[in-house]
């Protein structure tokens, strides 16, 4: 994917914190959710918060969170909550806060032009890996003057 020009997401799972609903319900709230994963990721980690609504977008950024991501939301409803929270809080760097708005939930070539608009960051989706076919393949090293595959009967002559 990185090839064809796709940002993954994050590389492994110590790349940012993402908070979902069940760390939000733990913790008691989005603010709190994002300032334990603040005081554990320290401040070099990212974290992005996975909202349902503007009011939790909203919440998730005066707590400082780095990423709000509009989840399931519908076209139009992104491009509102979107415009509000940057009118609200600041288009970028040195203005009142420095954040990103995604938009993600079931979204595909076919259906993501209407999400897309200036106040959207990033647009996310899974369906560039879901249910693509993998390439099975590997790599193996054999000492000189061996040959690969002669339990196979094939033979390559290194």
């Amino acid at each position: 994917m990185l090839v064809g020009g796709v940002d993954a997401h994050r590389v492994d799972l110590s790349a940012m914190t993402m908070l979902k609903d069940n760390h939000i319900v733990a913790a008691g709230s989005i603010t709190n959710a994002i300032r334990a994963a603040k005081s554990a990721g320290g401040f070099a980690i990212k974290v992005e918060v996975e909202c349902q609504s503007f009011e939790e977008a909203d919440e998730a950024i005066a707590a400082g969170a780095d990423i709000v991501m509009l989840d399931n939301f519908t076209p139009d409803g992104v491009k509102v909550a979107a415009a509000q929270l940057k009118e609200k809080w600041g288009r970028g760097v040195g203005e009142r806060k420095t954040f990103l708005v995604e938009v993600s939930g079931g979204l595909t070539e076919e259906n993501v032009a209407p999400y897309v608009c200036s106040d959207v960051d990033i647009v996310s989706t899974s369906s560039i890996h879901q249910g693509v076919k993998h390439v099975d393949f590997s790599l193996k090293i054999v000492p000189k003057g061996k040959e690969i595959g002669e339990k196979s009967g094939e033979s390559l002559q290194i």
